[in-house]
């Protein structure tokens, strides 16, 4: 079955450059260092520690594991490798760590790419942060004794019916994974149900509670928002909007801004492509709109634009309300757990399959309230704009749940150092 999946994979290589070059149009990075998809990449730096590969798809699984990154840093004893597959994961890889770690794209799943990277850097120890799987990688670390982990895994019913469709080749790369550090039970019932060996299967929770939000980030958010809201005006942030959810946010802050005027909205596009077009909207809303990549006075300004990479967890402090996108649109919804760690009392679509267990807890908690639409939202914030009190203690419900699930990386680091 490997076999015919790297048969279509070379076939269509030339899409996957194409669609490269596509989205090179509105993200100029997308049209550089190709060779690096190709396995090609410099090892200039590389010396004689043994390698710890890390293994982060973009932006928001580099965030998730920036602290555990962080943590080998500072222990010395590995280089580090950490690769991505987008520009905007890269971009914050090189500004958060530099030179202080090996950089590049992962290859393309072919076995000539993957082994040419392999022999390139030869890790010890491949952890990939979590479900980004690829056969030929699994089978290449497998067939060169590279332990690999899946840190952090997550596997949602329609992803497990994605893998399902080739059930086969499922099985054969999942029992070749050394370990899964699985999220929760039901995740990890279904990963074994694809293949993973039940020893193989690890329930440490979600790194992604144990954030730790550095002094410089609270004071520049208390900045930002006295910036914005001079005389402590409220502030929605809908954080991480996909197209299709821009519309109802805007519709949703008219409404409430007929009751409230004061009110302030921040909003954070997911992907830097549709910055653009997002600006566009919201002038054509006929609000004050005004780019936190002009860094123009924001006073009189009703909507910050969030187009700069890597201040998503500044802007929601800056916050007292949220929406978490990707869930309005049959996405599966982004990260709360940002929003939580703020205190922020926490609004979403209904689409939450990819963060289902932290939804869960957020709804029964009082933290988390789902709407369906625009009217929806407005109508369930006005109530919170209203009464602050109200406002306080769901942002006080979102905070406990997190604060109660903190714990899951050191268990992760006490799994990858029996590897290392």
């Amino acid at each position: 079955m490997r076999f015919f999946y790297s048969i279509l994979f070379f076939v269509l290589l030339p899409l996957a450059f194409w669609r490269l070059w596509q989205r090179g149009k509105k993200a100029p990075a997308y049209r550089e260092r190709w060779a690096e998809r190709l396995g090609i990449s410099s090892t200039k730096g590389r010396d004689q520690r043994p390698l710890l590969w890390f293994h982060t798809v973009s932006v928001g699984e580099f965030i998730a594991a920036k602290s555990l990154i962080q943590h080998y840093v500072d222990q010395g004893s590995h280089q580090l490798l950490i690769t991505c597959m987008t520009p905007t994961g890269s971009e914050q890889i090189q500004k958060n760590f530099g030179k202080n770690v090996l950089h590049c794209y992962l290859p393309y799943d072919l076995q000539p790419c993957i082994n040419a990277f392999l022999t390139r850097y030869q890790p010890q120890v491949f952890v990939c942060i979590e479900t980004e799987l690829w056969p030929n990688l699994i089978h290449a670390c497998h067939k060169r004794h590279i332990p690999s982990i899946v840190a952090n895994a997550r596997l949602s019913q329609k992803s497990a019916r994605g893998y399902g469709l080739v059930k086969r080749m499922s099985r054969s790369m999942l029992s070749k994974i050394t370990l899964a550090a699985i999220q929760n039970t039901a995740d990890a019932g279904r990963f074994v149900k694809l293949g993973l060996k039940p020893e193989r299967a690890k329930i440490i929770g979600n790194i992604k509670y144990d954030l730790n939000i550095p002094e410089q980030i609270q004071k520049a958010a208390q900045a930002l928002k006295k910036e914005l809201c001079p005389e402590a005006e409220p502030v929605f942030i809908a954080a991480s909007t996909h197209s299709g959810e821009d519309e109802p946010v805007l519709d949703a802050f008219s409404a409430l801004k007929k009751q409230y005027p004061s009110l302030r909205l921040i909003l954070v596009p997911r992907h830097p492509e549709r910055f653009n077009d997002v600006y566009k909207l919201c002038q054509a809303s006929g609000f004050n709109c005004l780019r936190r990549s002009d860094n123009k006075e924001l006073k009189n300004c009703d909507i910050l634009l969030g187009d700069t990479m890597g201040e998503l967890l500044l802007m929601l402090g800056a916050s007292d309300y949220a929406f978490i996108g990707g869930s309005l649109v049959e996405n599966g919804g982004h990260n709360y757990i940002e929003a939580a760690a703020w205190s922020l009392p926490i609004f979403a679509g209904p689409s939450t399959f990819n963060f289902q267990q932290v939804a869960d807890e957020l709804i029964e908690s009082g933290g988390l309230q789902l709407v369906k639409n625009s009217v929806e939202l407005s109508e369930k914030a006005e109530p919170l704009l209203l009464d602050k009190s109200e406002a306080k203690k769901r942002g006080s419900a979102a905070k406990a749940v997190a604060e109660k699930n903190r714990g899951a990386q050191a268990r992760l680091i006490s799994l990858i150092d029996e590897r290392l």
